[in-house]
């Protein structure tokens, strides 16, 4: 078995003296593990970095082994990311938001977006609005897919400012008004507006934050991730000074 593909560099694990075990997100073949050999070495360090895009070849004699990977540089970004906060933070965070998919599943949605993200982690606001779309996009993947199109009362696709914490749906300012103490707010700029502020950014992250831990966190006996906390600190005090 072998092929070769594009991939984002999530991780690396230490194995032996010499060698690790590297974890990237590709297009076609999802995240993907393989051990390289001589991964430790002063020319594969630097390359293996969180956020580094990398041409990886993978060989195995059966599909299900964990097999041999070879990498080469595309683009050498983590040094860059790992001068500022959201960049160490989130990219960490992206990671963990991918280690929720199975091994092996080809998400390109996913990808797209992750590539997407990596060249913008180094600008709060920026990356703010770009991981509460992956998140939303995650949900989706993993099946608990939110509709944000119309409202869940009436239909209608006007004035849509609340989530059902019940269904995941839209819900619109008139129909939703009676019970908007128990509603999570929709910030507009997921439904067709253009401004984006430091509390609209949060109320987002609050939103997916509600049904990640509802619907993935808890049923698996997980926690909120310690870098989505600070990565969100960090959006959150950069969104406020934009």
């Amino acid at each position: 078995m072998e092929w070769r593909e594009e991939g984002i560099v999530l991780g690396v694990r230490r194995q032996g003296e010499t060698s690790v075990v590297a974890e990237v997100m590709t297009r076609g073949r999802g995240r993907h593990l393989g051990l390289v050999r001589g991964g430790r070495s002063r020319r594969l360090q630097p390359v293996l970095q969180p956020g580094n895009t990398v041409d990886a070849t993978w060989r195995a004699r059966l599909d299900e082994h964990l097999g041999f990977m070879s990498v080469e540089p595309v683009t050498l970004r983590a040094a860059r990311l790992m001068e500022s906060a959201v960049g160490l933070y989130g990219i960490q965070l992206l990671a963990a938001h991918l280690r929720l998919l199975p091994e092996r599943d080809a998400h390109p949605r996913l990808f797209d977006t992750l590539a997407l993200i990596v060249e913008h982690l180094d600008d709060p606001v920026a990356a703010g609005v770009l991981i509460l779309r992956f998140e939303i996009a995650l949900l989706e993947e993993l099946g608990f897919g939110l509709d944000l199109e119309s409202c869940a009362a009436t239909g209608g696709r006007d004035d849509l400012v609340y989530v059902s914490p019940r269904s995941g749906r839209a819900v619109s300012r008139e129909a939703g008004e009676p019970w908007r103490d128990k509603l999570l707010p929709l910030p507009s700029f997921l439904v067709g507006g253009e401004a984006v502020g430091a509390a609209e950014v949060a109320e987002g992250f609050r939103m997916t934050g509600f049904f990640l831990a509802r619907h993935v966190w808890e049923p698996r006996a997980l926690r909120e991730p310690d870098a989505r906390r600070g990565t969100l600190g960090i959006i959150a005090r950069g969104s406020a000074a934009g």
